[in-house]
């Protein structure tokens, strides 16, 4: 009940604000059109993308400016004076986050559907498991100690456009050269991307059981190292 109320205040207080509206909706929105735009490719191809796009970003755009905004509007004193564990926000803040994520997600599946496509039961399962690795992934980065949102945006963006480029979005994994598929493979992002193209009947780059076992394990570290980090970032914020 605690993680929900903490989900709660995250949802009212912060999904409006300005960092998460343009890198959690926008921000998908206009490097697909950038990509679509004069090029004659698969619809499923594109929407499969797409929606690996707008999870990622919409998952990654709420959890890494909740303790940065906390911090700077020095909320974050009333919270840690309520009997919680810093385990039990950062869970609020990933329910809050996961709830953004598949709920814009929701806008390519319908997307999909409505020019005929036919995804299978999987890529939901996948949807809400990607859904929340990437929302610990951007717990990971608000665990920098600073009250600035700008400045964790801007570590996150360091990270989230390499991934994009490097975890088959653009271009199949299949088409790139033995060291491309291989950092590929460094990249959550890959592994639901493959499940994506997998749920709509294309070629995946591995086995499905794979993807969602690289995702697990990608989403239990970055859980035990957002807890660990922000444990120790506690105090400076303060």
């Amino acid at each position: 009940m605690k993680c929900l109320a903490i989900a709660k205040k995250d949802i009212l207080m912060y999904y409006l604000k300005g960092p998460v509206v343009i890198f959690g909706i926008l921000l998908p929105l206009f490097l697909f059109l950038a990509f679509w735009i004069g090029r004659n490719l698969p619809l499923d191809f594109l929407v499969a993308g797409l929606l690996a796009m707008t999870v990622f970003f919409a998952s990654t755009s709420v959890s890494p400016v909740v303790a940065p905004w906390e911090g700077q509007m020095r909320t974050l004193e009333r919270l840690m004076a309520c009997p919680i564990s810093v385990s039990t926000i950062i869970f609020g803040d990933i329910i809050a986050s996961i709830t953004f994520g598949i709920g814009i997600a929701i806008v390519p599946l319908l997307l999909g559907m409505a020019f005929g496509l036919s995804f299978s039961f999987v890529v939901l399962v996948g949807i809400v498991l990607a859904a929340f690795c990437f929302s610990c992934l951007g717990l990971l980065f608000s665990s920098f100690p600073t009250n600035m949102p700008s400045t964790v945006m801007m570590i996150s963006s360091l990270v989230r456009f390499p991934l994009i480029f490097i975890s088959g979005i653009f271009i199949p994994i299949q088409s790139l050269p033995s060291w491309g598929k291989t950092i590929s493979l460094l990249s959550p992002l890959t592994y639901f991307t493959d499940i994506a193209r997998a749920s709509l009947g294309m070629s995946s780059f591995l086995p499905v059981y794979l993807d969602f076992l690289a995702l697990i394990a990608f989403s239990g570290l970055f859980l035990i190292l957002a807890i660990k980090l922000h444990e120790r970032a506690l105090l400076s914020r303060l």
